[in-house]
């Protein structure tokens, strides 16, 4: 794939879709990561408020801001392919092509 984009072993403007890619893939695996472990870190965090109700609800609040992030992150995948779709042009997002 770089080798389309190099000319000479120098990076042209070609190279640009490449490395927007992959700081999307990156960026969209990050905050992925980081949803599933403030989902876990929230239930751990109910499990120990011994029953006290600020605790309780702190988990929860952030339980559900760590659920709201992951459907967004996968919402936008189907986003990325409606968007696609509708101007025609043909995607691929962390090496799934839409």
């Amino acid at each position: 794939m770089w080798d389309s984009c190099l000319r000479e072993g120098i990076a042209t403007l070609r190279c640009v879709p490449i490395v927007f890619n992959n700081l999307i893939g990156f960026a969209m695996t990050l905050v992925g990561t980081l949803a599933v472990f403030f989902i876990v870190f929230s239930g751990i965090k109910f499990l120990t408020s011994g029953g006290d109700p600020i605790k309780v609800e702190r988990a929860k609040k952030t339980m559900t801001y760590a659920i709201i992030g992951l459907v967004i992150v996968l919402l936008s995948f189907v986003m990325i392919r409606v968007i696609s779709t509708l101007a025609g042009v043909e995607c691929q997002v962390i090496g799934i092509r839409c």
